[in-house]
């Protein structure tokens, strides 16, 4: 179970892509999974909460600015350049609304894995991924009533209720079933991975299923959109971390942190509270910012840092 979850994980973008070809050339067939969009995410967050440990946020104690300074970074420099590009494109209310979304979301937790192939901080990242998760529910409405209210009407307070219930209520029930039934947890921890694998391809294929036809007129300024997104996010979090004087390992962390987005939530929120149209950007940033991660990963790996430490591979991966 490990080695298939460890080859699907490897495999992802391929796999994402492949999978939302076929919804794309059928999308009748996966049209439908559109309401199951927000369970998908629920799995995975459920499993991301599984793998937490305390050991996980004693780096908040212990080392609390570089946390504090990737946070501010993951949550100031992807929803500004989501909504600058939304302009700058001029893009429909929908796809605006979709770019600002996946800026606001928290990081997602394929980055903890490409940190540590980059031979980066993987405790930084981990501990970033957990503490901007567990702010989603405050931060996200906030920032996407603030920035995508000129564009459509926002419901914050819907917005929180669902993030509560898609993100935060699982990771909680994780943590609490790993904290008191270890033993069990830890004869499902290596299929994790493959569920996360499997979860975040049936909501591309859902978004790109409902989307299909705004897909062919739009397809190539989201791409083009989405790209320059994710490379502002990496490039501008490699110098922000720079700046707070963070050692090599530490901005490799947060540049990848700061790029990679969980793009799973923001295809839920999208498609519950506006339309497929808005989840395109969050499905198209699924597939690419996995490929960009996966060759800065490369990069970094035949460039080890000085300062960099020995670290345990992340167990489960969610784009």
């Amino acid at each position: 179970m490990q080695r298939i979850s460890n080859l699907t994980g490897t495999w992802l973008p391929a796999i994402v892509l492949a999978a939302a070809a076929v919804a794309f050339a059928t999308p009748t067939t996966f049209a439908p999974l559109g309401t199951a969009v927000p369970y998908f995410l629920m799995i995975i967050m459920l499993g991301m909460g599984m793998t937490l440990q305390p050991k996980d946020f004693a780096i908040i104690g212990k080392r609390p600015w570089p946390v504090v300074l990737g946070v501010i970074a993951q949550y100031l420099v992807m929803p500004l350049a989501g909504y600058g590009l939304a302009r700058a494109f001029d893009m429909e209310p929908m796809l605006a609304v979709g770019m600002i979304l996946v800026g606001a979301a928290p990081g997602g937790t394929a980055s903890n894995v490409m940190v540590y192939l980059s031979k980066g901080d993987t405790a930084l990242s981990v501990a970033m991924t957990s503490v901007s998760t567990l702010l989603a529910p405050l931060l996200t409405p906030v920032l996407v009533l603030w920035l995508a209210g000129e564009f459509l009407p926002v419901d914050a307070g819907d917005l929180f209720v669902s993030i509560i219930q898609i993100v935060l209520v699982p990771v909680v029930v994780g943590l609490l079933l790993r904290r008191f039934a270890p033993r069990l947890i830890d004869k499902v921890l290596d299929a994790l991975p493959l569920i996360s694998v499997l979860g975040i391809t049936l909501v591309v294929m859902a978004v790109v299923a409902g989307s299909a036809d705004s897909l062919l007129k739009v397809g190539a300024l989201v791409v083009l959109a989405v790209v320059l997104h994710n490379g502002f996010g990496l490039a501008l979090g490699y110098a922000l971390a720079k700046l707070g004087r963070l050692p090599v390992t530490g901005r490799r962390a947060v540049s990848i942190e700061v790029g990679m987005q969980n793009s799973g939530l923001a295809a839920a929120l999208a498609t519950a509270h506006f339309n497929p149209v808005a989840a395109l950007p969050a499905a198209v940033f699924s597939v690419w910012h996995n490929i960009s991660g996966s060759l800065l990963a490369a990069c970094w790996s035949r460039r080890p840092a000085k300062d960099a430490t020995e670290a345990e591979a992340p167990a489960t991966a969610e784009a």
